[in-house]
């Protein structure tokens, strides 16, 4: 066992998962989103999670962070071996698990570096640094993420255009240093330039904390340009129905989602015959 942030976790080898999820079903205001999601990361690996609007990935990632409005009704989370389903998400946050917001909402009256160092204390724990250590740190990780000095001392996300929220939400990650990271489109609004930024910064986080596993949701090639995943998974209906590697992201980006629901026999409504038509 090993002691990160207070908490103990397991040693882990090439074949041990750090992250796992079996047969999860999850509904939401009484209608089933998943319909048995199985997925496993194990340290350091980056996994790509592609679909169209409406397959369950967004679903996947508030449930996984505990979001009261996602009711899981059967299956199992663990991180490190620990199910986490019977976990708040302030606790789930302590153990590990880090989600990073599609659409981070503002805070007004809160700066950035004030709620960042909050969140380090109450995160990181007895790994907590000091206040001069912290500003050092959290100066040389907005450097890297191309963030003016000033950026801290704004209210969070208050006035932010898309690429600052985004930044803010990389700014976290790297701050806060997490197990697990689940990133929620993170390219979601962005331009070219926001795009290449946001992923050095992921790419970066990956670099200096190698034990870190990723699970990046996305629905476009341009932003695995720039980062490489290990596996990439294709979700449609709430399940995931097709992995693989690099050449499933060219696959989809050449040919669309058609040609692979048409391979596993599943009937893709966007293409299905209008009634009286």
């Amino acid at each position: 066992m090993t002691q990160t942030n207070g908490t103990a976790h397991t040693e882990h080898t090439d074949a041990t998962p750090l992250f796992e999820v079996d047969d999860l079903h999850v509904s939401v205001e009484g209608r089933e989103i998943l319909r048995g999601v199985n997925l496993r990361v194990r340290p350091g690996e980056i996994h790509a999670l592609m679909g169209r609007n409406g397959s369950g990935k967004s679903t996947l990632a508030n449930a996984l962070m505990g979001h009261p409005k996602y009711l899981v009704t059967s299956g199992r989370v663990r991180l490190d071996g620990e199910d986490i389903l019977g976990l708040k998400p302030d606790e789930r946050a302590r153990l590990g698990l880090f989600l990073a917001f599609q659409n981070p909402i503002s805070i007004p009256g809160v700066g950035t570096g004030n709620f960042l160092r909050a969140a380090v204390k109450a995160v990181r724990g007895t790994e907590s640094i000091n206040a001069v250590q912290f500003r050092k740190e959290l100066n040389e990780r907005m450097q890297r993420l191309q963030m003016d000095p000033s950026f801290a001392t704004r209210a969070l996300n208050e006035g932010f255009s898309g690429g600052e929220k985004k930044r803010a939400e990389m700014l976290q990650l790297a701050m806060l240093k997490p197990r697990l990271a689940i990133l929620d489109e993170p390219d979601s609004g962005l331009d070219i330039d926001a795009v290449r930024i946001v992923s050095e910064g992921i790419n970066l986080v990956h670099e200096q904390q190698p034990e870190t596993g990723l699970l990046l949701i996305t629905h476009y090639q341009r932003i695995l340009n720039y980062i490489k995943p290990d596996t990439v998974h294709v979700m449609v209906k709430g399940r995931i129905v097709e992995s693989g590697g690099a050449e499933l992201v060219q696959e989809l980006e050449s040919a669309g989602y058609a040609p692979i629901l048409r391979r596993l026999g599943i009937e893709d409504e966007e293409e299905a015959p209008v009634s009286g038509r």
